[in-house]
């Protein structure tokens, strides 16, 4: 089985405008897609590759360019420093879960299969899904589901879903698809469960904290002129890149010196993000939600 196939390829890595000589990021190797583009684009560029997931790291490219690095993005400025790369002419992150990740059913993060209620993305996250459920009261479950989904009645899902903990600890996919399943609209069960899923793996992973660390840390890492390439997949964590790269910010507020001037540390280069054809979707449709956006470091 195939372990990821890369969304945007092609135009994800045309944006980074990779030269001789320069320095690149890949924040998120997976499979070694992205990297492995990268790389054919010139003979002596360096790439710095993160991933989080002891999985990725069998997917290591053969390459002397390549540097593959253990570690969550959120710790993209320390890692690269040890490496003495004070500052790089691009940088790419393609976020949200691996095909592998959503395949294994031992991981977790799938609605398909049934697994231990895991969702970690490494093994260094110390809580897993089932932890969460069990440590949270309904409240902070209530908190988490309105902001990390778009499900109605976020209270009456989380007292369910500690109800039936409190009965029999929810320790399986099965188990706790079991209990969500009821309490899905009709018709639409496969998307109340998949948003229910999502929540859950956002907060394991607290991926919109790594993310904000690690757009923060691309600001300093990269060179003027340099080019932030970022494909999302939901409204939460795009919402997040698209703000950030108009404005610096998380809130979207562009602040303007006294003549008017934006203060953003960014130009962004699409005004409207851009998505995969459709041609790309009927053969990998896990892309069908997925947006590029692009800026460079003003």
């Amino acid at each position: 089985m195939q372990y990821h196939v890369s969304v945007l390829l092609k135009e994800s890595v045309d944006a980074l405008n990779v030269t001789d000589g320069g320095v690149y990021v890949d924040v998120t190797y997976g499979g070694g897609g992205h990297s492995k583009e990268i790389l054919s684009r010139s003979e002596n560029c360096a790439l710095y590759a993160f991933d989080q997931d002891e999985d990725a790291l069998e997917n290591e490219l053969e390459d002397d360019r390549l540097t593959l690095i253990h570690s969550n993005f959120s710790d993209l400025e320390n890692s690269l420093k040890l490496y003495r790369v004070r500052e790089v002419d691009g940088i790419l992150a393609d976020l949200g879960v691996s095909s592998h990740q959503f395949d294994a059913e031992e991981r977790g993060f799938s609605i398909r299969f049934d697994g231990p209620l895991d969702m970690r993305m490494g093994k260094g996250v110390k809580k897993t899904a089932a932890d969460i459920i069990t440590e949270y009261s309904w409240e902070e479950l209530a908190a988490m589901f309105r902001s990390y989904s778009d499900l109605k009645g976020a209270g009456r899902i989380a007292r369910r879903i500690k109800e039936a903990n409190d009965e029999a600890p929810l320790k399986t996919t099965a188990s706790l698809v079991t209990v969500l399943r009821k309490m899905a609209p009709p018709n639409k069960h496969n998307k109340f469960l998949a948003q229910a899923f999502q929540a859950l793996r956002i907060e394991v992973n607290n991926e919109m904290q790594v993310l904000k660390d690690m757009l923060n840390q691309c600001i300093t890492m990269l060179k003027p002129g340099g080019k932030l390439v970022v494909i999302a997949y939901h409204s939460i964590e795009d919402r997040l890149v698209k703000n950030f790269m108009r404005s610096g910010n998380f809130e979207g507020k562009e602040e303007k010196d006294l003549f008017g001037n934006p203060l953003s540390p960014l130009k962004v280069i699409t005004r409207k993000p851009l998505v995969p054809s459709e041609e790309e979707v009927e053969i990998n449709n896990r892309a069908r939600s997925a947006k590029l956006r692009i800026a460079a470091k003003v």
